[in-house]
């Protein structure tokens, strides 16, 4: 789609990418307004008036004229999906055990990366054949659908009810019949009642709501000082933006020479991007489980957050793999087919895996403060994206021209240099992966330095 933005707008490929770094950085920043709202009252209507924010900026995007109107809309839309980065990982919190959390993170990781990567595949056609704004009518579309969908099948899953105390017991029973009776007094709901109606309503009732989102305000900057949440963060920062670096320079490669591929062509490469991901869906999920469940066993039943860290390990040899194989192919125009197949698809791969593994580990260290503690991830993850977005065209060119100007004394056709840019991405992901062996040996060291933080008490 940039090419057809390019020319409607009468501007360059630079500030065209400028749409997705605005709406990154929005995207992160507008949870310290979801976040606490969650917190506060639900969910629910975090779920649909986000939906209805980006109905409206659909709209906007399909309608605009000029670049401005354009980048509008794009700050609303930045605002409006903020909580898809954070919201879904909270409900997963609410509602599933721990040995299930780190299967369904990364199908929550697939399934939100994967839009990303099958839209260019639905915009690219799209723009050749019916127009660019026909793509924002159909997510008028979509997102019509989904606010229904929300509003009628989306119960409220955050579930906050008393748990009765017990005086000490002393008449003498049997131990069995002791157990079976402080059980049922401590959880009075266990195996009683009906699904309550309270679930629907447009928002849950909270007493002291301004100290709700007081503190939901300053967790994620508290959480920023604590290790374990500073490595997950980096983690799925640089892991994301092996991801993103592909979205950004595909219409910069193939689009040129010897390529010459059109909107559509360029969006179908995206394919690779998503079968790698649904890949990272079947083996990364499970795989982590696995090992935690092995390491568990091992350890007397005694399950340790720590335990699912080294399944990381064969997903940072793919994403070094991929990350050699496209920016290579890249700087000497190989044959399309290995750089999609075997660089996209790793992108893919590593973009399921490592952020769902780093991030349910801090949720399983964490778990009462997930929605802040997405927040802390997602705004790093978002700062280092509107980055990536502002600097990575200027980069390839610069480091292009620098190639030339050593190498032929005149100017010659190839004025781009990929391998820096991707060279320097990898080498980032590595490194802070490669933390995680610190982790696995002293991470109970740091949560043991914040185990008296008010964190744990909610």
């Amino acid at each position: 789609m940039f090419p057809y933005l390019i020319r409607d707008y009468n501007s360059n490929l630079e500030d065209v990418i400028q749409f997705t770094g605005v709406t990154i950085l929005l995207l992160g920043f507008s949870n310290f307004i979801w976040a606490p709202i969650s917190s506060s009252f639900g969910r629910r209507p975090v779920f649909i008036v986000s939906q209805l924010v980006c109905l409206a900026s659909h709209v906007l995007r399909a309608k605009a004229t000029t670049y401005g109107s354009f980048m509008g809309a794009c700050v609303l839309n930045g605002i409006g999906a903020g909580p898809s980065e954070t919201l879904q990982p909270q409900v997963i919190a609410d509602i599933y055990f721990l040995h299930d959390r780190g299967r369904w993170n990364t199908l929550y990781w697939v399934v939100y990366m994967g839009s990303l990567m099958i839209a260019p595949v639905i915009a690219g056609p799209m723009a050749d054949h019916v127009g660019w704004q026909n793509f924002w009518w159909l997510n008028v579309a979509l997102t019509a659908a989904s606010i229904v969908y929300a509003f009628f099948g989306f119960p409220e899953t955050r579930w906050i009810r008393s748990q009765p105390t017990q005086d000490a017991v002393t008449i003498e029973v049997a131990e069995e019949t002791l157990n079976q009776t402080r059980t049922a007094d401590m959880d009075p709901y266990l195996g009683k009642g009906t699904p309550s109606k309270q679930q629907w309503y447009l928002f849950q009732r909270n007493s002291s709501p301004l100290k709700t989102i007081w503190f939901d305000l300053w967790t994620p900057w508290k959480l920023f000082g604590f290790p374990i949440v500073v490595f997950a963060s980096f983690v799925v920062s640089w892991s994301c933006s092996n991801f993103l670096i592909l979205n950004l320079t595909q219409s910069q490669v193939f689009a040129a020479p010897p390529y010459n591929m059109s909107s559509q062509s360029i969006g179908f490469t995206n394919l690779a991007v998503l079968v790698g991901a649904l890949i990272g869906l079947v083996t990364a999920g499970p795989f982590s489980d696995w090992v935690s469940a092995r390491a568990t066993a091992r350890n007397n039943g005694i399950r340790e957050p720590e335990m699912r860290l080294p399944a990381m390990i064969p997903f940072v040899i793919i994403m070094v793999f991929g990350n050699i194989i496209t920016a290579i192919g890249y700087q000497n125009h190989w044959s399309w087919p290995i750089i999609v197949v075997l660089g996209y698809a790793s992108a893919g791969i590593q973009v399921a895996a490592l952020p769902s593994i780093a991030s349910t580990y801090a949720i399983d260290c964490y778990k009462p403060v997930t929605g802040p503690l997405m927040v802390a991830i997602t705004v790093n993850k978002n700062v280092w994206g509107y980055g990536m977005g502002k600097f990575i065209t200027p980069w390839t060119i610069q480091a292009g021209s620098v190639k030339v100007s050593l190498l032929w004394p005149k100017p010659h056709a190839d004025a781009n240099s990929f391998i820096p840019a991707f060279m320097t991405n990898m080498a980032l992901t590595v490194f802070f992966c490669a933390c995680g062996a610190i982790f696995y040996f002293y991470g109970k060291t740091f949560r043991r330095w914040t185990r008296n933080s008010a964190v744990h008490n909610l």
